[in-house]
């Protein structure tokens, strides 16, 4: 689904559940990319089954704030989510995501819903640089993600399994207003061994300070080429044959708008619980599908909670 929890994203559709508050007087508890300890930085929606952790494109608040020069942050958590099978399954299932993440300073982040990234540029509330990530594959047995503890779908049976793709590329983000309170990010990656497509991830957040309470919410927007749109929406002869699904071409488009939001309390300095949701619209060419059409579903909603802890090496 989403996403990018997002999935995500919420899919990614994985929002990365280690979130370390900070107390509003004390900019080092920061992480190193101005937000809460755990924010994440990515924007696709894309399925949780696809990039494991809460959806990447809910992302979590936080305060612009001093952040840290240097020295290795790491954060742990964990988080419960509920979702779709697989992006536009009418399905849902409960996954627990495990969530590790690791940031030098304010110059390298790495953590599976993220991947890997450098901020070549950062300042003037610009970030911009090279990223890398990884997409886990779909299995047409269950449409599940690696971590599933309950709930399945039959719904693929017949169209094969997707494998694992690589996607790498680069991201520029913006932060402002008079807090830098809004964040504009876009990521454009290319896909090679599961899909060989080009995606293109679109959010804009909204973030505000009730009390030691943050709460982010925002559009978001997915886009992918033809490669990548059939390897996910379309069914060729084969697949037809073996799934009883009339045959499709996906060309490229709107993968998925919608919004997502999430809401972080500090529980100590260094943890807090994170309350995170989204909801999605796939576009028509996704939608359109056979598979959705008849086995699936357009609307696609993601909800999860999480706990994290952070602390620097």
């Amino acid at each position: 689904m989403m996403l990018r929890i997002f999935p995500l994203l919420l899919a990614s559709t994985v929002v990365p559940v280690g979130t370390a508050a900070a107390q509003e007087d004390d900019p080092r508890e920061i992480a190193s990319d101005g937000s809460v300890p755990g924010e994440s930085g990515s924007t696709s929606q894309q399925a949780a089954q696809d990039r494991p952790g809460p959806p990447p494109g809910v992302t979590t608040g936080g305060r612009p704030g001093r952040p840290d020069s240097d020295g290795v942050w790491v954060t742990i958590g964990v988080a419960p989510v509920l979702s779709p099978a697989f992006q536009g399954s009418r399905d849902s299932t409960l996954s627990i995501f495990p969530d590790l993440r690791l940031n030098y300073g304010d110059t390298v982040f790495a953590s599976i819903p993220d991947g890997l990234g450098w901020n070549a540029v950062n300042q003037n509330g610009w970030k911009a640089g090279p990223l890398a990530k990884i997409r886990f594959g779909r299995d047409e047995d269950t449409g599940g993600s690696p971590f599933l503890i309950t709930g399945d779908s039959d719904a693929l049976v017949g169209l094969g399994d997707v494998a694992a793709s690589g996607e790498v590329g680069g991201f520029v983000e913006k932060s402002f207003g008079a807090q830098r309170e809004w964040r504009l990010r876009g990521e454009v990656l290319q896909g090679f061994g599961g899909h060989d497509g080009l995606v293109a991830d679109i959010a804009l957040n909204y973030r505000l300070r009730a009390g030691r309470t943050i709460v982010s919410a925002g559009p978001r927007l997915s886009l992918a080429s033809g490669d990548f749109m059939q390897t996910y929406f379309g069914i060729d002869a084969l697949q037809s044959a073996n799934s009883g699904l009339a045959q499709y071409d996906a060309d490229g488009g709107v993968v998925s708008w919608g919004i997502g939001g999430s809401v972080v309390h500090p529980l100590t300095r260094r943890s807090a619980v994170t309350m995170f949701t989204s909801l999605e619209r796939l576009g028509n060419e996704a939608t359109n599908s056979p598979l959705i059409e008849e086995r699936g579903r357009a609307t696609q909603f993601t909800l999860g909670i999480g706990y994290g802890i952070r602390f620097g090496l």
